[in-house]
């Protein structure tokens, strides 16, 4: 069953007003229970922004699942490669949660440590790659956008996804820096891979649309759960997501370009994320090799160009049509 441009934005919609709503409602309940704390090595700047609730990410999660589960019920799609894909995003931000509950409501500075949260992440990541490989009927072969060729990786596919999910997971969660940052450049992203999904995606030069419903409704989900969020993680933010929707994003997005066989475009639409995480493995390097000197006046990047007086909004605004325009070369590759 093929979908059409009305059904993904009937998607689009239900997704954006679920999470408007919520996160609406949300707001008051986080603002007594999750004020967000501020390092006191971070920003002067962003002083101001202690005791804004944390934990929104909950909003985009609950409006993604139910636009994005009914989507494909009711329209078509692949059942079982939309509740894979939402296990994953669903299983990061659950991590992200108990991350943020420990933080933010039990006052415990550290949240999860390091080993907990990235074994966490470690254990979702190499069952979905294990999972995927065996039951997708395209087993461990990876679509090459440029050559039109899918290419078998045998056993270095299960490390190739693995490392996919990590590495992408953390680099949406270190994008998610300022207010409006990671939402408004996910929702891109999201928008880019469900017209990839909608015209066919890796599928269209071999044998037709085969099934991309599924992740074209959850990239469309996502796409409208950030921008319901958006409304208020715009600047001034009256809501963070936090660890809670930052993983969330990353894992869900991660997940579903695999599935939608996609996944090395994710280094063209998303390469924002590339760059943030590229920016801090360059900053704590750098640092260890010159014993004490800064490559970047402040890592993540964006944090960078604050310190050379850009303003929030202005980092903001470059990031997005920075992503926009990646998005507009990804197109002509799919």
């Amino acid at each position: 069953m093929n979908i059409h441009a009305i059904h993904i934005l009937i998607v689009f919609l239900a997704a954006f007003v679920v999470s408007l709503v919520i996160t609406k409602l949300e707001i008051p309940v986080l603002r007594r229970k999750a004020g967000q704390n501020i390092r006191e090595e971070g920003l002067k700047s962003h002083y101001s922004k202690a005791g804004t609730p944390s934990m929104g990410g909950i909003s985009i999660i609950i409006g993604t699942c139910i636009a994005g589960f009914l989507g494909t019920l009711l329209f078509g799609g692949t059942i079982g490669d939309e509740l894979l894909i939402l296990l994953v995003f669903v299983g990061f931000g659950l991590i992200g949660f108990i991350d943020d509950y420990r933080k933010v409501i039990k006052k415990q500075n550290e949240g999860l440590t390091a080993k907990q949260k990235f074994g966490l992440q470690m254990i979702i990541a190499v069952a979905f790659a294990v999972f995927f490989a065996r039951y997708s009927s395209f087993g461990t072969e990876v679509f090459i956008p440029i050559a039109d060729v899918f290419i078998d990786f045998g056993f270095f596919y299960y490390v190739f996804v693995a490392f996919a999910v990590l590495a992408m997971t953390n680099a949406v969660n270190l994008t998610d820096g300022l207010d409006g940052l990671a939402s408004g450049v996910t929702a891109l992203v999201c928008i880019f891979f469900a017209f990839a999904g909608f015209m066919g995606g890796a599928f269209c030069r071999f044998g037709g649309f085969i099934g991309q419903a599924s992740e074209t409704f959850f990239f469309i989900a996502l796409a409208g759960a950030c921008l319901g969020f958006l409304v208020f993680n715009k600047n001034p933010a009256r809501v963070f997501m936090g660890d809670t929707g930052s993983l969330a994003l990353g894992g869900g997005v991660v997940a579903a370009a695999v599935v939608l066989k996609l996944e090395l475009l994710l280094l063209v639409a998303g390469l924002l994320y590339v760059i943030e995480a590229l920016s801090v493995v360059l900053q704590v390097s750098y640092f260890k090799l010159t014993h004490g000197k800064r490559l970047f006046k402040m890592a993540p990047i964006h944090h960078h160009f604050e310190m050379c007086g850009w303003s929030e909004v202005r980092v903001v605004i470059t990031f997005w049509i920075f992503t926009l325009i990646c998005c507009l070369a990804g197109l002509l590759i799919v």
